[in-house]
């Protein structure tokens, strides 16, 4: 038996809401703050949540407060009640408030209903106000029943590859079946209701919401104006016994395979959107994390871009690593491109390789790879030239970008788009191979790399009009408070397992340096009392590559994980050495059962936390016992 321990300079990890375990007779649930998570029969989850949302002319989604929560709970039923209050840019014009009445009922027969009575406070601009409700990634495939508002019905499924547009319309029902003679109904009131495939932005959910896009927004709500909506589950047929009967949580195991599904993508950062150079030091650490390329968007309109290109070739000089170069190019594309050419002979930049996006459209339009590849392959001859979007795979998905021309295909993820919440954003990580299946459908075998991925959008990218800057003290909205934190670490360790395993190429996370990157600046937090980290601090984030940098270009082996909503797994081998790297996606502590490996190993801490890690190699299978959000390695001669 080993242990090792280490004392947490982190700011204050997250925790998960709390959450109130239900039954309405065969059906289990989750209650937290105002939602409904995890809606289940047995084991077989038939709705992932169910809650309503406010969201503002730009897409915002403007904060809940709830106040007196009434839970009735008698055991196989039960009723709650609550007041939930919405409110955002108070005290400003554009001020948003919003109240409703929530009353769920769940009862013994399996049936439950939810209601949201509300009325606007305020006057304001909104896109959608209402209930929105996740039906889970893992019904892809699955027929479904849909009832229409003129009382028609029609069959259809829900999509395997991500539908580039809603595949369900005009809904007030739709019943899908959870097991053989076994079918759970959903039922829409107080609004017309469509479904979207959520998976186009990473979340792992279909998701069915009020108020049809085809209808113009925003529109003005007038204070005063109600707002009723319901919601009805109901399971339908005959209960088997395995379905009803009692659900045990077994351990979590982690199963790792000798056979070999892909090769550790190239792994790069982002350049620090704070604009500062690398200090030695800052320099120092990055070259240890072994990167293929680092990331530079050169907007080749604005008269800066030359000074970008010095500072991000020097910066990729000073940690060994090659520029992956993203252009943005307007339509005055030939002086531009030569513009970059003059700027790029100044100062001879290593390419890993090239981006190309057009400001004018969110898809690589094909004339502009005609007049940027000669130019760019005469620059850098052996750098791939690829394209896409430089926004989220729903852009690339609805307008396929001109495949013949491109040398890979690129897009973004970030886990954020819809929601916010730990939940949500663990749940989100194991949507992202869906990307990658739905890609080959229309890119075949082109490789594919995203850039960049981030916990946080970079920018609205559906803003109908102007941003507002954050407040003085307030955090920018691309900035994640989680983002120096083991959970920020396990989420990316989850991210990269997942994708290296579908078989990506190319992989940009984060920045360098600052609250977006994988260390702090030595200068530190701008926002120390809201982004608390320390002048210099190396965050989890960056121990998880540091632990990587060894294998880049190794073999990826098969992972299998019996709960991906709790830890995240990756195994990597070069040569006769292989690594093992565990996360704790909970922040309580958990025990986990590895199976597969084989022989004596060492096992490290990743990242500085409070807790323990114990682990027993003598037994089969080892036990690790992880700290909440914590990573460890195992590494082992695989002779």
């Amino acid at each position: 038996m080993t242990t090792a321990s280490t004392e947490s300079i982190d700011p204050a990890v997250p925790a998960y809401p709390p959450v109130t375990p239900l039954r309405a007779g065969p059906l289990s649930l989750l209650f937290s703050n105002g939602d409904l998570r995890q809606l289940r029969v047995g084991d077989k989850e038939i709705v992932q949540r169910i809650y309503v949302a406010v969201r503002d002319q730009n897409w915002a989604t403007a904060p809940v407060d709830l106040r007196d929560v009434m839970i009735d709970d008698y055991g196989s039923h039960f009723r709650i009640s609550f007041t939930a209050i919405h409110r955002q840019n108070v005290g400003q014009q554009d001020e948003i408030g919003f109240t409703w009445q929530g009353a769920i009922r769940g009862d013994t027969d399996g049936s439950l209903e939810f209601v949201m009575d509300g009325r606007a406070d305020t006057t304001f601009r909104r896109n959608r106000i209402g209930f929105c409700v996740l039906h889970p990634a893992s019904i892809a495939g699955a027929a479904v029943t849909l009832e229409h508002s003129d009382g028609s019905r029609s069959a259809s499924q829900f999509p395997t590859l991500i539908s580039p547009h809603q595949p369900f319309m005009d809904l007030v029902a739709m019943t899908h079946e959870v097991a053989p003679g076994l079918q759970a109904e959903v039922s829409f009131a107080g609004d017309i209701f469509e479904t979207e495939d959520q998976r186009n932005w990473t979340d792992a959910s279909y998701k069915t919401y009020s108020t049809p896009l085809s209808i113009p927004y925003p529109v003005t709500i007038e204070a005063g104006t109600p707002v009723r909506q319901s919601i009805s589950v109901r399971i339908i047929g005959d209960l088997p016994a395995d379905v009803v009967g009692g659900t045990v949580t077994p351990p979590v195991t982690v199963t790792v395979e000798e056979r070999t599904v892909a090769t550790l993508p190239a792994l790069g950062l982002g350049s620090a959107s704070h604009g500062q150079p690398l200090s030695k030091n800052e320099a120092s650490h990055l070259r240890d994390l072994n990167l293929a390329h680092l990331r530079v968007d050169l907007e080749l309109g604005k008269s800066d871009f030359r000074a970008t290109l010095e500072r991000a070739t020097a910066d990729a000089a000073a940690i060994n690593a090659a520029l992956e170069i993203a252009l943005f190019v307007g339509e005055a594309a030939a002086s531009e491109l030569a513009a970059l050419q003059s700027a790029f002979h100044a100062v001879q930049p290593k390419v890993a390789h090239w981006l190309v996006f057009a400001r004018y459209t969110n898809i690589t339009p094909p004339e502009l790879m005609e007049s940027a590849r000669p130019i760019l392959h005469e620059l850098a001859p052996n750098a791939p030239i690829g394209g896409g979007t430089n926004l989220y795979f729903v852009h690339l998905n609805r307008t396929h970008p001109p495949i013949e021309v491109l040398d890979f295909v690129s897009y973004s993820i970030n886990p954020q788009v819809h929601a916010f919440d730990l939940v949500s954003l663990v749940e989100n990580m194991t949507a992202q191979p869906a990307t990658v299946a739905s890609a080959r459908a229309f890119c075949g075998d082109r490789p594919i790399s995203i850039s960049p991925i981030t916990l946080r959008a970079r920018f609205n990218a559906d803003a109908a009009g102007p941003e507002a800057s954050p407040a003085p003290g307030q955090l920018p909205d691309a900035v994640d408070v989680r983002q120096p934190t083991g959970f920020a670490a396990a989420w990316t360790l989850g991210s990269l397992s997942n994708l290296a395993q579908a078989g990506v190429a190319s992989l940009t996370y984060y920045e360098t340096t600052g609250w977006r990157g994988v260390m702090e600046t030595e200068q530190g937090s701008p926002l120390p009392d809201q982004f608390p980290s320390q002048p210099g601090m190396l965050f989890p984030i960056y121990d998880l590559f540091a632990a990587l940098a060894p294998y880049a270009g190794g073999n990826v082996h098969s992972v299998t994980l019996s709960d991906p909503q709790h830890v995240a797994a990756i195994s990597v081998a070069r040569g006769n050495q292989q690594c093992t790297i565990i996360g704790n996606l909970r922040d309580s502590n958990q025990r986990v059962a590895l199976h597969g490996l084989q022989g004596s190993f060492t096992l490290r801490t990743l990242g500085d936390r409070k807790g323990s890690i114990h682990f027993d190699q003598e037994q089969t299978p080892v036990w690790v016992d992880l700290a909440p959000y914590g990573l460890v390695s195992l590494e082992y001669n695989k002779v």
